[in-house]
């Protein structure tokens, strides 16, 4: 009941400050688990992709720095969100993320682990693709842009709705390592794989160090 009331008033709160304009619904899997992978260039992205599903098993993995803030610590709890230490090794977290994500959860994401400070992609971090892999679940990419933290407060002071543009891609799944495999370089294999995909939703201007990745000009030519 709390998660269907934080939508509603979610969405009248969205509606107030912003024109979103979505693509590629359709991607996303009616039921099962998955990984919705985004890219992070607003604190209101997590908000953006929870307003996407009208489905309740979601993780929702928030830095830890959240958990004692008086506004974001309570919102988090209510919304069972899963406190994740971006800078170290989090045992509970991952076991946690695993066992909902085995079970048939979404797991909502940022491979970048932080806001960007560039406007444009990051390089990846491998957590993401590694919890997918064991898993066994297929991962969505997405990309938005438009809500850049800078652009929606100048936006909010001159009482303009700012234009916000999200675009999921086709589902694909990761082939688990192998024994013998060298761990790392896979793993570098399968993320570089994933933020090529996110980066084809995006304009160009946006697709950071990943602009002139041989992976990403494959993509653009298939979707061209």
């Amino acid at each position: 009941m709390i998660k269907k009331i934080g939508r509603f008033i979610a969405k009248v709160l969205f509606a107030l400050v912003a024109d979103v304009e979505k693509h590629g619904s359709e991607n996303l899997p009616a039921e099962g688990g998955f990984v919705v992978a985004s890219n992070h260039l607003g604190r209101v992205d997590p908000a953006l992709l929870f307003l996407t599903f009208d489905r309740d098993d979601y993780i929702l993995p928030v830095a830890e720095k959240y958990e004692h803030h008086p506004f974001f610590g309570p919102l988090g709890r209510a919304f069972g969100a899963v406190w994740l230490d971006r800078f170290n090794p989090d045992i509970h977290a991952l076991r946690e993320i695993m066992k909902r994500m085995k079970r048939g959860d979404v797991l909502i994401i940022a491979p970048e682990g932080t806001r960007s400070k560039t406007g444009s992609l990051q390089e990846g971090k491998p957590g993401v693709v590694f919890l997918a892999s064991r898993a066994g679940v297929p991962i969505v990419p997405v990309g938005i842009y438009g809500t850049e933290d800078r652009v929606m407060l100048d936006n909010l002071k001159h009482f303009r709705r700012s234009h916000i543009v999200g675009r999921a891609g086709k589902p694909f799944t990761l082939e688990p390592i192998k024994s013998g495999q060298d761990r790392e370089k896979v793993l570098r294999e399968h993320t570089d794989e994933l933020m090529c995909r996110i980066a084809v939703l995006l304009p160009e201007k946006y697709r950071g160090v990943y602009a002139e990745h041989p992976r990403l000009k494959e993509l653009l030519k298939d979707d061209a």
